[in-house]
């Protein structure tokens, strides 16, 4: 089997244009000032910004029409002069617009640095599966009002100006956010935070390490994809990690623990899985026990007998702060007494 390399954009350097689009969700008028922040905020950092005609609009979850919504990230992901593209932040439709993007034209263009997730993660995955190229999972363009972010958070910036043969490392949180306040900028890191390994008796003393090619997202979204043609996992394992295998990090919002088991009981049944060498699930956001099973219990039932790590409350998905994770990139994770760090290599 010919392996198929994984196509790296370009690094983000100043003085480039990033472009701002709403695949899913738009802004409304009443969030328009907590936008300005943001875009502020990217300047000072030496970007431009450009916006979509649909971004400032939203109506029924959406910021346009679904052919309009495909127009747009379209153009954005195919213009030279746009270096990369940052949602304002995820939603709840943006599979509608999969059927409408010009793939082919995405396959042959340079590769380009999107990143966000939530709904956005919809997107993301699709991308990295069909054109091969690496897209990156981490915040969106909402979050970055701060001017002064926390120290993982802030790295978005770092592994988007990782360049091809480059690698970059990422490490474990010590607090994370307990609620939302969109009245202040940044994280309100309130809460003391580690990982945990599945399985370990808490407060052990258990560390493990394992490496694999990044996949994931957000189980919410991606799941959707399963049996369509914008999710050819198995021919991605096979062309990209058969001799790596992967590492699949997930995340959720909004689901209980039954529905957690659930995805991924489903996506093992579609040969997601198949050559797993771990997994790291993020903070589940929303969630609620369904009776006395858990979410330890849904984790066990659906990937324990699958004998490799699964860590869980990592630093990912819609609890704060995020490491920012490459879909494509080779990953090497560490662990040990609560935690954690992702090296990444883009080969």
């Amino acid at each position: 089997m010919n392996l198929r390399s994984v196509r790296y954009p370009q690094p983000l350097l100043q003085g480039d244009t990033i472009g701002v689009t709403a695949p899913s969700s738009g802004v409304k008028e009443a969030m328009h000032h907590y936008l300005e922040d943001s875009i502020a905020q990217v300047q000072l950092l030496g970007f431009n910004v450009k916006e979509s005609s649909s971004l400032r609009h939203n109506a029924k979850c959406v910021s346009a029409p679904k052919d309009t919504r495909a127009a747009e990230l379209n153009a954005f992901m195919l213009d030279s002069s746009i270096k990369a593209v940052i949602p304002p932040w995820g939603g709840e439709f943006l599979l509608d617009i999969l059927p409408l993007l010009d793939w082919d034209a995405l396959k042959q263009s340079p590769p380009k640095w999107i990143i966000g997730y939530s709904d956005i993660s919809t997107f993301l995955f699709a991308y990295t599966l069909l054109t091969g190229s690496a897209s990156a999972h981490g915040t969106n363009f909402m979050d970055i009002r701060s001017a002064q972010l926390d120290a993982v958070s802030a790295r978005w910036l770092d592994v988007l100006q990782t360049s091809a043969g480059e690698e970059i490392t990422q490490i474990s949180s010590t607090h994370c956010q307990s609620d939302w306040n969109m009245k202040v900028p940044g994280f309100n890191l309130d809460t003391p935070s580690c990982w945990k390994l599945l399985g370990a008796a808490e407060n052990s003393a258990s560390s493990v390490r394992f490496a694999g090619r990044l996949l994931g997202g957000c189980l919410d979204t991606i799941t959707c994809l399963i049996g369509t043609p914008f999710a050819p996992v198995e021919n991605y394992l096979q062309q990209h990690c058969a001799n790596e295998g992967s590492i699949w990090y997930l995340e959720s919002c909004e689901m209980n623990a039954s529905d957690i088991y659930r995805r991924l009981w489903q996506m093992r049944q579609a040969g997601w899985f198949t050559g797993a060498n771990g997994f790291l699930i993020g903070r589940p956001a929303g969630y609620s026990d369904t009776a006395d099973f858990t979410f330890t219990d849904a984790l066990s039932s659906a990937l324990g007998d699958l004998n490799v790590p699964v860590l869980y409350d990592v630093d990912l998905g819609h609890i704060p702060p995020q490491i920012t994770f490459v879909n494509g990139a080779m990953g090497q994770v560490s662990y040990e007494k609560g935690s954690g760090s992702l090296r990444m290599v883009f080969v």
